[in-house]
């Protein structure tokens, strides 16, 4: 299904493959970190099960906006906004007779909350600091990573250097900056997967 949500968007090509394989290798670096190990191996194996659910949303974006070959117009942008509260709700559908009630709720976690960011300039609630639960500020990481690295429509991929810069330079702005740091210290896997 989450296949089929990306076919429609030409802008992301492998997006959500490249995304899970980022939370995959960032969450088995928090399970064995003291801090975050607490959590537990079922909160980190539903972190990366639900990973490819996080744009669920953008099935219910027209595609006149999904599709455009290019930058979208503020109008056009404040449309996309809305794919994180339209995927939560539709995982929330999928997910409703769903015996398993973590994974339920990390899924619309993951979809609700991936555009918060950690100074509350994000959208689509606006929550700051720990409000966003961890499940959508590990995948926040992985997603920004994925863009920078990545060709889009509008921009070319960064190198290595200057995405790392960039999220960096973003920690306690955009992202939490403990999880920020241990994200950057798994830079050589990542690079690797990439390459």
């Amino acid at each position: 299904m989450a296949d089929t949500v990306e076919d429609r968007d030409s802008n992301t090509g492998g997006h959500i493959r490249r995304t899970s394989e980022c939370v995959r290798i960032f969450a088995e670096s928090l399970q064995k970190d003291p801090v975050y190990s607490e959590k537990g191996d079922s909160f980190f194996e539903c972190v990366i099960n639900t990973a490819p659910l996080h744009d669920f949303g953008k099935i219910a974006v027209d595609d006149a906006i999904l599709r455009k070959p290019g930058k979208f117009t503020p109008e056009e942008y404040e449309i996309m906004k809305t794919h994180p509260e339209k995927g939560a709700q539709i995982v929330a559908k999928i997910l409703h007779n769903s015996g398993d009630t973590k994974f339920k709720v990390i899924a619309e976690n993951i979809a609700h909350y991936h555009h918060e960011k950690w100074d509350g300039s994000g959208y689509p609630a606006g929550l700051s600091g720990e409000e966003i639960p961890l499940e959508a500020r590990i995948m926040a990481l992985a997603d920004v990573f994925d863009a920078l690295v990545s060709k889009r429509c509008y921009k070319e991929k960064y190198s290595f250097d200057k995405a790392f810069s960039i999220i960096e330079e973003s920690l306690g702005k955009h992202f939490d900056a403990e999880l920020g740091k241990i994200f950057i210290h798994q830079r050589a896997a990542l690079e690797t997967y990439y390459e």
